[in-house]
């Protein structure tokens, strides 16, 4: 079941915020996510939390630029998602901007698994003889690969934002806002945010030390492409700390300032980076970078980060491009085959759903889960073999059940079935025996009954109310473009009572509308539906400025519909 809903708007905060000078839409619009404050739209650099707030980061600042001092052999292990590529990218580019003797290594996620495992510290060792070793968007987990580290006689600094577990690893310098004790108000910042951190410290520390002043010193703000790019491709919350990093981001990428392999993703991918937005990032230039990580392996997709040289990133984009296709054909084979599983699946009587074939890709699980939750609304993890008897498993949640929380419940109650589990409130992965699959299903089956209400397991479309008739315009939908909406700050969604005065199946897919109210008429599209309306409608939409012919009009995208 799908209902509209509209989100309260608390009318005295959003009555300061029209009186401080904010259009009046959007004053509601952010009073009514929880904004109170103008001072938290600021997009400036300077409005960013200070590095000092995050725990260790000034320990990690001192460390580092001593081992610099000491032309110490440096190698950062990267996770092998976007944000991981990213992360992987800004580290490398500004530590060498800084006078480190550093490279990187990206194992194959198929063979030695997530995180710093130690195989794949043994793997470093022999390839790249490092003295320290520097994680990326992952490493708080990885007791035994910090522990064989230093066996080594390697030093390891951990940069994450993942959720510890119980245990720290034994890492020279751990810096992660999600630590115990660690006080950075913004606990939603990626794995690439971290690193900017830490390198905005280093920084501090080196002109200090008299090697850079403020005239020398590396830009660092030339990377915020980056840190935009991985940012909202990691689908983190879109706090104010984070807001700023990928508006500074935009803002250079509209102003053509990004680097040779942005460039090249947003060529390949057919967007225009003069009008770059978050669903660019997200579902154009994330997806060709996150698709080598899956399939093959992410040091392509590192490669066209670091590259300086516009042919040669090109060349990348296009590979990158070619993978993300092989991707989309792969995720349709499983998707219809996960729905074969799922026949017989009857929402009503289940709160979880927990899939497994033994044909499926390991690298698009992910994903998969992601459409099922989708479809279902329910909790979701798919399975696919990972060879020797065992399953990975790769799930995704919906509000309100905490993934990695429900996890360690299944563990906590029966140790024997998970053999390692990771993640976020809606993300996580996990290793299982094959063998154990129907058992877990059942003890997580048995968390979701406990911990899901029947109002939890209806979707629910938020939206913002009526649109008042003045503001269909595309000078309107303009001002709502330059704002940074995504994770945790949703774009807004209006709702409203229409007269259908048309429809017809365009394409055999989608549903093309001619809506009245107030005796103006739009167009609206609803992308994937095909089932008609009756003569009046409740229509949750989103506004599009549509262009055809040379000449510009609203339509309304619709995001959900029911008769009035």
């Amino acid at each position: 079941m799908t209902r509209i809903a509209i989100r309260p708007i608390p009318f005295r905060e959003s009555e300061v915020l029209r009186q401080e000078g904010i259009h009046p839409v959007l004053a509601r619009l952010y009073a009514a996510r929880g904004l109170t404050d103008a001072r938290d739209l600021s997009s400036e650099l300077s409005a960013m939390i200070p590095p000092s707030g995050l725990m260790n980061i000034g320990a990690a600042a001192v460390f580092l630029a001593d081992s610099i001092a000491a032309k110490k052999r440096m190698v950062i292990v990267a996770d092998y998602d976007c944000d991981g590529a990213t992360a992987c990218a800004v580290a490398l580019r500004g530590l060498r901007q800084m006078g480190a003797d550093i490279d990187y290594i990206v194992p194959n996620r198929f063979e030695y698994g997530y995180g710093l495992t130690p195989e794949i510290v043994a793997l470093t060792a022999r390839e790249k003889q490092p003295d320290i070793i520097i994680t990326v968007d992952n490493g708080i987990a990885s007791i035994d690969g910090v522990a064989e580290a230093n066996r080594r006689g390697i030093e390891v600094v951990v940069t994450d934002h993942h959720l510890p577990a119980d245990t720290l690893p034994a890492a020279r310098v751990i810096v992660n806002p999600n630590q115990p004790e660690c006080g950075f108000p913004s606990k939603h910042i990626a794995g690439v945010g971290v690193v900017f951190y830490v390198l905005l410290a280093l920084r501090a520390e080196l002109r200090e030390r008299g090697v850079f002043d403020t005239r020398t010193q590396p830009k660092l703000q030339e990377l915020l492409d980056l840190v935009a790019l991985g940012t909202v491709a990691d689908v983190v919350r879109l706090d104010p700390n984070n807001r700023i990093l990928v508006a500074q981001g935009l803002k250079r990428m509209r102003a053509g300032q990004m680097h040779a392999g942005v460039a090249a993703l947003f060529r390949v991918a057919g967007r225009n980076p003069r009008t770059a937005s978050p669903f660019d990032l997200g579902f154009a230039l994330g997806p060709r970078l996150n698709a080598a990580g899956r399939l093959e392996d992410m040091s392509l997709g590192i490669e066209c980060l670091v590259t300086d040289d516009e042919d040669r990133a090109w060349v990348l984009a296009q590979q990158l491009n070619d993978i993300n296709l092989k991707r989309r054909e792969i995720e349709a084979d499983m998707q219809d085959t996960a729905l074969l599983h799922l026949d017989t699946f009857e929402p009503a009587n289940s709160s979880t759903i927990c899939v497994f074939d033994d044909s499926w890709h390991q690298g698009v699980i992910g994903i998969v889960a992601s459409r099922l939750k989708e479809k279902f609304f329910r909790p979701t993890i798919t399975f696919a073999p990972a060879g020797d008897g065992w399953i990975k498993g790769s799930g995704r949640s919906i509000p309100g059940f905490h993934l990695r929380d429900a996890l360690d419940l299944v563990y906590k109650k029966a140790p024997s079935l998970i053999d390692k589990f990771g993640g976020h409130a809606m993300a996580a992965g996990l290793t299982l025996r094959a063998d154990a699959f129907e058992a877990f299903s059942i003890a997580f089956e048995e968390v979701g009954r406990a911990w899901l209400t029947e109002q939890q397991l209806e979707r629910v479309i938020e939206t913002d109310g009526p649109l008042e008739d003045a503001y269909y315009t595309t000078s309107f939908i303009d001002l709502m473009a330059g704002q940074v909406w995504g994770q945790g700050f949703a774009p807004p969604v209006f709702c409203d009572e229409f007269r259908v005065v048309s429809q017809r199946i365009l394409k055999e897919r989608h549903l093309k509308l001619l809506l009245e109210k107030n005796g103006a008429r739009y167009d609206a599209i609803w992308f994937g539906h095909i089932d008609s309306l009756g003569d009046r409608a409740r229509v949750a939409f989103r506004l599009d400025a549509n262009e055809f012919n040379g000449v510009t009009k609203v339509q309304l995208l619709v995001e959900h519909a029911e008769a009035a």
